[in-house]
C-alpha cells in the first residue's frame, strides 16, 4: 500500500480529531492537508502510520488553536463552531461518544479548556487513545497528560451537555418543530419549547442577527412564528438536516443558497436551545452562500404585507 493510500484510509479520523480540537471545518481541512505534506516528506517509515499521523494532526491543530483563540477574543458577538453536516469518521463502538462530542454544546464547552487540555481530552475521552500515544502526540510526559486529562474532565463534567437519548424521539420532535415554524403556529411551538429555552445566533458582525439571546418559550415562539412564515412568502425555505450530530436545518433562499444553519438541543421532550450560524464566513462549506442582508430586507417587507 502506498503512502497516499494509507493516508486516505485515515483521512476521516484525522479530520475528526482536528475538527473537535479546532471547531472549524476549514481549519480542520487545512490541518489534515498540512499533515499529508509532512507525512509525504518524511524520509523514514513510521512504526505505526495511524499513531504518527494522529500525533502530527494533533500538534498542528494545537498550534492553529492557539492563534485562533486570540482572534476569537475580538470576535463580534457570540462565537459558534462552524456547522458540520456529517462526521466522516465512523466507529460503531463509540458512535454515541462521537456524536455527542461534535455537538455545538460540547464544542462550546471545549472552548473553556486550554489547547493542550482540549487535545488531551479529545484524544482520550473521544477516541480512546492510551496515554503513551497521547504523550507522543502533544509532546508532554505521560504523567503530565494524565493531569491534563483530569483537569479537562473536571471542567467538562461541570457543564457537560445532556441530550435526548432516544434518537427517534429527538428526530420526531425536530420534525414537529420545523413544521410549526413553517406554519407560524405559536401554540404548537410553545408546547415544543422548554420553559427556559434560549435562541442565540452567530453572525460575526457580517450578517443581520439578534441583538441578544432571546429567552423563554413565549418570546422564542412568537419570534419564530413571526419570522419564518415571512420567509415562505419570498420563497426561502427550511431544509431539515442533522448538524453536528444533532437535529437541525439549513435555511436557504429561493435560489437554494445558504442563509444560515439552525441546530437544536433536545432534552426531556423539549427544545432547550436553538443556535443559528449566519456568519457567511462559516457557511461556505455547506454550499453557495446567500446575501443575508438582502434577504433580511425582503423578509421585513414581507412581514408588513
Amino acid at each position: 500500500m502506498t503512502r497516499s493510500e494509507e493516508f486516505e484510509q485515515l483521512r476521516s479520523l484525522l479530520f475528526a480529531i482536528a475538527y473537535r480540537i479546532l471547531g472549524s471545518v476549514a481549519e480542520a481541512e487545512d490541518a489534515v492537508q498540512e499533515t499529508w505534506l509532512r507525512y509525504s516528506s518524511t524520509p523514514t517509515e513510521p512504526r505505526s502510520t495511524k499513531a504518527f499521523l494522529s500525533a502530527v494532526v494533533t500538534r498542528i491543530s494545537i498550534d492553529v488553536l492557539r492563534s485562533a483563540r486570540v482572534r476569537r477574543e475580538t470576535y463580534v458577538g457570540q462565537w459558534f463552531p462552524e456547522p458540520l453536516l456529517t462526521d466522516p469518521y465512523e466507529d460503531p463502538a463509540r458512535s454515541a461518544e462521537l456524536a455527542d462530542s461534535v455537538s455545538m454544546a460540547a464544542l462550546l464547552l471545549l472552548e473553556r479548556l486550554s489547547p493542550l487540555e482540549r487535545a488531551v481530552f479529545v484524544l482520550r475521552e473521544v477516541f480512546g487513545l492510551g496515554f503513551p500515544e497521547i504523550a507522543a502526540a502533544v509532546g508532554r510526559s505521560e504523567a503530565a497528560c494524565r493531569q491534563l486529562a483530569v483537569r479537562a474532565r473536571r471542567h467538562m463534567d461541570d457543564g457537560r451537555p445532556r441530550f435526548e437519548a432516544d434518537r427517534r424521539a429527538r428526530e420526531e420532535l425536530a420534525s414537529r418543530f420545523f413544521e410549526a415554524i413553517r406554519d407560524g403556529d405559536v401554540s404548537a411551538l410553545r408546547e415544543l419549547l422548554a420553559a427556559d429555552v434560549q435562541m442565540v445566533g452567530d453572525a460575526g458582525g457580517k450578517a443581520p442577527a439578534l441583538a441578544r439571546a432571546v429567552s423563554g418559550a413565549d418570546n422564542v415562539a412568537r419570534l419564530l412564528a413571526s419570522f419564518f412564515p415571512a420567509l415562505g412568502r419570498i420563497s426561502a425555505y427550511v431544509e431539515p438536516h442533522e448538524l453536528n450530530g444533532q437535529p437541525g436545518a439549513i435555511l436557504r433562499d429561493r435560489d437554494d443558497r445558504v442563509v444560515a444553519t439552525l441546530t437544536l438541543d433536545v432534552l426531556g421532550g423539549r427544545v432547550q436551545t436553538i443556535r443559528s450560524v449566519i456568519n457567511p464566513d462559516k457557511l461556505g462549506h455547506v454550499g453557495p452562500v446567500a446575501d443575508a442582508w438582502a434577504l433580511h430586507r425582503e423578509v421585513r417587507q414581507a412581514r408588513r404585507r
